[in-house]
Formats: C-alpha cells, sequence, structure tokens
C-alpha cells in the first residue's frame, strides 16, 4: 500500500511499482490521472478530493476493482470514458462531482459499465440495470434522431445556398445580356431585380460551406421543396415540377401559405393553375427573390380561387418600390377581398383610395379592347353579363363602384378588371413568333400571286402581238385546204379513219 499526500499535481516515476496493490492519492491537486501503465497488481485507487477533470490510462490496470473519483472536477461521461474499457473495475464513486448532478447519470454509467457492482457506495440491482438499460436506448435513438435532423438541417441549408448561386448567377446572365442588348458600350451593368442572397449566419463563400459540409450529405440538388406545419416552401424552379405530385388529400388539405424564392415570376404563373387545384385551401401567397418587376404581374394572381394574404418581399422584387402598389394589388384583386398585404391589415379607407386610384384604369382599357377580345376573355357566364353591359342594361364598369361591391359579394372578378391581364415573356414571345411566320406567310403568298399575275399579263401582251399573224396564218392553211374539195375530203375522211384505229 502506498499513501501519497501534499500538493502533488502530476502523478509520476511510479510505473516500477508491479507488485502495489493500493494506491491513495487522495487530497492532492491532481487534476489528469496518467502515467498508470507498469502498475499490474494496483487493485485498489483512492483520488478522492483532488481537481481531476479527465482520467487517462486506467484501462490499461488489469486487476483494479475499486476506484475513488469523489469530490474531483469530472464534468461528462467523455472524461472518465477509459473506464468502459477495463473489465475488472467492480466498484466505483463519483459523487461529489459536476457529473453526478447529470439525470442520465446513473443510466450512463451502469449502460457503459456492465460489469460494476457498486456505484457511489451503493450496490446495483438488477431492476436498475434493466432500467439504465432502457435509458440508454432511448438516449441512444434520441441522440440518433437529432443526427439525423441535424444532418438535414445542413443539407437543406446548404442546398438553399446553391439555390440562391445558381439564381443570382442566372440573375447577372440576363443582366448581361439585356445590357448588351439595350447598350452596346462598355459600362457595368446592374443586376436586374437582385442582388446575392445572404443567409443571416452565412458569411461564408460557398466553396467555403461546401468543403466543410457533413460528411454522408448527398449531391446539392438545383431546387429543394419542403412542407413545414402548414406551409409549402418551393426554392428554386425546379420545385415547381411537385405540383405534378400525387399529393394525398390530408397533406394538400392542410396547406394554407405557399412560399416561392428564387423562382421567376413568369414560371410561378404558368403553375398557379395546378396550384389551385392540388391545394385548395391556400389562401396565402409568399413571394422571394422571384423577380416581380411590374404592377402589371399581379394580374395573373387573378386566376388563383381565391387569396387571403399576400407577402412581398422587398429582396429580388423591384416592383415593392413602387410606393401604389399595394393600392394597385387591392385594386386589380378586388374580388378576393384581402385581409392582409406584407402582414398589414387591409381597412376599408386603402380599398376606397386604390378604387380612386385605378378605378379609370380599367373602364379606359376595357373601352379600347375590340369586343371580340373582350369576349375570349370570359367564360359563359361573365359574356352573358358583358352583352348586359353593351345593351345598356347595365351601369359602366370601371367608374360606379355597385358592380364592384357586387362581384366581391359574390366572389366574382369584376368585367372590366378582367381586361388588365398578364401575358409571360415567354407567351409573348411565342405570340411574337407566331406574328412573324403568318406575316411571311402573307408576305410569300402575295409575293407569288403578284407573280403568278405579272407572269398571265406578260403572256396576254405576247398573245395580242401575235394574234394578228397567226389568225391569217389559220385562215390560209384553211382556204388552202378546202381549195380541192376531194382531196380535202378524203383527208378528213382519212383523219376519221386514223382516230378510231
Amino acid at each position: 500500500m502506498l499513501i501519497i499526500t501534499g500538493k502533488i499535481t502530476k502523478i509520476e516515476n511510479i510505473s516500477h511499482l508491479s507488485e502495489l496493490r493500493v494506491l491513495n492519492l487522495a487530497r492532492n491537486l491532481l487534476t489528469i490521472v496518467e502515467n498508470l501503465n507498469g502498475l499490474d497488481s494496483l487493485t485498489e485507487l483512492n483520488l478522492r478530493h483532488n481537481q481531476v477533470s479527465a482520467i487517462k490510462d486506467v484501462d490499461t490496470l488489469p486487476r483494479l476493482q475499486r476506484l475513488f473519483l469523489s469530490f474531483n472536477n469530472i464534468s461528462s461521461f467523455e472524461d472518465i470514458l477509459c473506464l468502459a474499457d477495463s473489465s475488472s473495475l467492480s466498484d466505483i464513486t463519483l459523487d461529489g462531482n459536476p457529473i453526478a448532478q447529470e439525470t442520465w447519470y446513473k443510466h450512463t454509467v451502469l449502460h457503459h459499465m456492465m460489469q460494476l457492482r457498486q456505484l457511489d457506495m451503493k450496490r446495483i440491482t438488477e431492476e436498475e440495470r434493466r432500467m439504465a438499460s432502457v435509458a440508454a436506448r432511448k438516449e441512444e435513438e434520441r441522440k440518433r434522431e437529432s443526427h439525423k435532423q441535424t444532418l438535414l438541417k445542413e443539407k437543406k441549408r446548404l442546398t438553399i445556398c446553391n439555390i440562391a448561386r445558381q439564381w443570382e448567377i442566372q440573375q447577372n446572365r440576363i443582366a448581361l445580356v439585356d445590357s448588351l442588348n439595350q447598350d452596346k458600350d462598355n459600362e457595368p451593368c446592374q443586376i436586374n431585380g437582385s442582388a446575392a442572397y445572404v443567409f443571416p449566419e452565412e458569411s461564408r463563400s460557398l466553396d467555403t460551406i461546401l468543403s466543410s459540409a457533413v460528411q454522408g450529405l448527398s449531391v446539392l440538388e438545383s431546387h429543394l421543396v419542403e412542407v413545414e406545419g402548414d406551409t409549402l416552401c418551393l426554392y428554386g424552379a425546379g420545385a415547381l415540377e411537385c405540383l405534378d405530385r400525387n399529393w394525398s388529400v390530408q397533406t394538400a388539405g392542410i396547406i394554407v401559405t405557399v412560399s416561392f424564392m428564387f423562382i421567376e415570376f413568369d414560371e410561378i404563373v404558368q403553375a398557379l393553375t395546378k396550384l389551385k387545384i392540388k391545394f385548395p385551401n391556400s389562401v396565402h401567397l409568399k413571394f422571394k427573390e422571384t423577380n416581380l418587376v411590374t404592377l402589371q404581374q399581379f394580374n395573373a394572381l387573378a386566376q388563383m380561387h381565391r387569396i387571403e394574404q399576400l407577402t412581398v418581399d422587398p429582396q429580388g422584387n423591384p416592383v415593392v418600390n413602387f410606393t401604389l402598389w399595394k393600392y394597385y394589388v387591392l385594386f386589380r384583386l378586388n374580388h378576393f377581398n384581402l385581409q392582409r398585404i406584407n402582414g398589414v391589415k387591409v381597412t376599408e379607407n386603402d380599398i376606397v383610395m386604390a378604387e380612386r386610384l385605378f378605378g379609370i384604369l380599367a373602364y379606359v382599357a376595357s373601352s379600347e379592347l375590340p369586343h371580340y377580345r373582350m369576349l375570349s376573355l370570359f367564360g359563359e357566364s361573365r359574356r352573358k353579363q358583358f352583352h348586359y353591359l353593351l345593351e345598356g342594361k347595365g351601369k359602366k364598369s370601371g367608374i360606379g363602384s355597385d358592380e364592384s361591391s357586387d362581384n366581391r359579394r359574390n366572389g366574382g372578378e369584376s368585367t372590366t378588371r378582367a381586361t388588365l391581364n398578364y401575358t409571360t415573356k415567354d407567351l409573348h414571345m411565342e405570340k411574337l413568333e407566331e406574328i412573324k411566320e403568318r406575316k411571311t406567310f402573307c408576305q410569300t403568298y402575295v409575293e407569288n400571286l403578284v407573280k403568278e399575275a405579272a407572269d398571265i399579263n406578260m403572256k396576254n401582251e405576247s398573245l395580242q402581238k401575235l394574234w394578228p399573224q397567226m389568225f391569217i396564218e389559220l385562215v390560209r392553211d384553211a382556204v388552202i385546204e378546202i381549195r380541192n374539195k376531194n382531196s380535202y375530203m378524203k383527208l378528213c375522211l382519212q383523219r376519221i379513219t386514223d382516230q378510231k384505229q
């Protein structure tokens, strides 16, 4: 037995004591337990009342049975993890350490040190071992689930960063093309619609992010679809493809809010029909980094079933820089009876102001539009209503508020407001291409007609010049043929015979 007391701070120079059975180092200033190699006969080690915060080499003591670590600074099981590898240890005390105050303390120690018979001078029962095993399994499951969620969150964050980077590159490319088309001078071009998207917690470059990504994450996607409670979040243009999936009735029914990020508004417009069919209960639309640039784009939202809230983030949507954009939305989407715009409650005064500012706009638009174009915009019921207005039986729309009020009560869209529609850039280009093709066809057709008419006229003029001489020759040939009647008759009979044969 060896007792060392005083103020020693380090264990050293005892590896030669291979026959030592009991080592008492209580009430010293030890912070790390190490350098115990060679004590092959040691069965008891007393380290009470030190400042121990970590233990090493104890698992190398083949005969150690009792270890007293009461009243030290051990705060986590990782600090004494080597004890789990000791096959001979049967008694241990850890009371008086920060670790002993943790709720998981006893269960964790018993789970990792199944060979123990006593813990903190109390005998361990089989029930305690069983409870420790159950608690340890639950803790492991919790940790695995927590780790899984951490990985998913990290993957989500990295994916969104990747989508944001692709969006920025796309916007820069579009801005560059527009700049080259409009101005051939070497002036610096501005990014149209959006600046680089930066997450509040992330200031590093994407390359740094990717290099530090946790191991096991799959290749980053170019889009992301996520359901958070009653909100469907769509990141990147590819996310719109989710509207073609077979959503369960339960999942589709709980979606109230649809959030769009890093998606061109023109692409969203093409998916609005699917959106209102797939998620009939959606009443709140959010737009962030969607290139909402003009007031006219809001016209496209009129095709939804209903909208109670609209949120347009200033980031990536320059349209919010227009002072009157909210009033235009209230005017154009009057039939939805919007409750909130960007989180601010809509008042009756806002609706009246919107009508005053833009009420004449719909009337002017409908007045300038040909009747056949008006009819093409409406369904059967709306056509009847329009005919009713044309016959003078109804009040002119856009000036009075009666029709607007009726439509709001009935949930329908104002006839004149329906003339304020929006054509996406792609559809506009398709129409221009179609017009160009028609123009080319008409031009070719007219050119062919002119050419054919010119040929006919030239032939007619040539005939007029040749006809007198041709007529004289015809008369002369006829006179010559009938001058000798007998010969002429024989010739005619011969011709008839030859035709029969």
